[in-house]
């Protein structure tokens, strides 16, 4: 990969970006990886590209964020009882992650989860966030055999773990052709939201 023109200034180029959110969260957010021109340029997950541009105005709307855009660091965003990770936390070749990169980033990931004492569900965006999930040490003792990834699936692991649901990424792929809009993700969030509310 190279640099766009448009940022070749920019000393951003193969930077890690880590998770970011409310300290308190009871949310977990769990992407892919930084995106070559977004989050890689901007130090924080989900910013700078379109599949930001399409998740930030979800969480405004149901409320785990106090704005819908986001374009850097630093530029008032909120995050209210989410915080949000990824699997990789380098930007990987042609944007698909080796086995290696994953196992190499994931104890990052568990350290995050480990950080967050109120941490009840995660939301996990594709399906390779989705094994990546289930990959930590904590689920060690579940059947993965039972789980499958698909859009709108829950997953209720027991009392001592969060409960897992599951969203299509909002990559450009996916939005851009339909495949994931703004109503189906809208009730991703708003069934995070109500799972939360009821303590589950």
């Amino acid at each position: 990969m190279t640099k766009r023109k448009v940022y070749q200034d920019w000393e951003y180029w193969a930077k890690p970006v880590f998770g970011f959110g409310d300290p308190a969260a009871r949310l977990l957010l769990v992407g892919l990886a930084p995106g070559a021109h977004g989050s890689n340029r901007t130090g924080q997950m989900f910013t700078g590209d379109a599949s930001g541009d399409f998740l930030y105005p979800a969480l405004y709307r149901a409320g785990f964020a106090n704005r819908p855009k986001t374009a850097a660091r630093g530029d008032g965003l909120e995050l209210r009882d989410v915080f949000i990770s990824a699997i990789c936390r380098c930007v990987p070749p042609q944007n698909k992650p080796t086995s290696e990169e994953m196992r190499n980033c994931l104890p990052w990931l568990a350290a995050e989860m480990a950080c967050l004492p109120n941490l009840r569900g995660i939301v996990a965006l594709g399906r390779v966030a989705f094994e990546g999930v289930l990959a930590l040490p904590a689920f060690s003792g579940v059947n993965k055999k039972e789980l499958t990834f698909r859009h709108g699936a829950f997953y209720n692991l027991g009392d001592d773990l969060p409960w897992l649901l599951c969203s299509y990424h909002p990559s450009q792929q996916n939005t851009q052709t339909g495949r994931l809009n703004a109503e189906m993700f809208d009730s991703i969030w708003q069934q995070a939201r109500e799972l939360l509310e009821r303590g589950t």
